[in-house]
């Protein structure tokens, strides 16, 4: 499981607003002030991100929490948001290639829209999985205990 820990910003029935400052992998690392992202992560200063999470724990606004979210649930999220789109453009660029060959028209045109229709393809794709996903508590932020102030 990975955890973050947050803050709760108001609590709606079973679930909470928490808010969680952004950090970048470069934070904890020692070479964060020669690498390019540790400057854009300074350049961009400390972001916090907002989200509903299952309160198991009965937090109550204002209360710092641990939140936890399955690594399943994060990589399947991922492949799904950025391998899916990526993945169906090639594949249908590569077969609007073969078919422009078969309908003699130019291979290089209908392959970049045979492509675009592919991306496109996959956004609806992935706005249906998010859609699916949003009530599914195997896919929701939980917060796993109350911390210490």
């Amino acid at each position: 499981m990975i955890e973050e820990s947050a803050v709760v910003i108001r609590c709606e029935g079973d679930f909470a607003w928490v808010e969680a400052t952004r950090r970048s992998a470069c934070g904890q690392c020692s070479a964060s002030a020669a690498c390019g992202t540790g400057v854009l992560d300074k350049l961009w200063g400390r972001r916090s991100a907002r989200m509903k999470a299952l309160n198991r724990a009965q937090a109550r606004a204002g209360e710092r929490v641990l939140i936890g979210l399955q690594e399943t649930a994060l990589v399947r999220g991922s492949l799904i948001l950025y391998l899916l789109p990526i993945v169906s453009l090639l594949l249908f660029a590569i077969f609007g290639k073969a078919m422009a060959s078969q309908w003699q028209l130019s291979g290089e045109a209908v392959s970049i829209l045979f492509g675009i229709a592919g991306f496109l393809l996959a956004g609806i794709l992935v706005r249906l999985f998010s859609r699916r996903i949003q009530t599914d508590p195997a896919y929701q932020p939980v917060i796993l205990k109350r911390l210490a102030p």
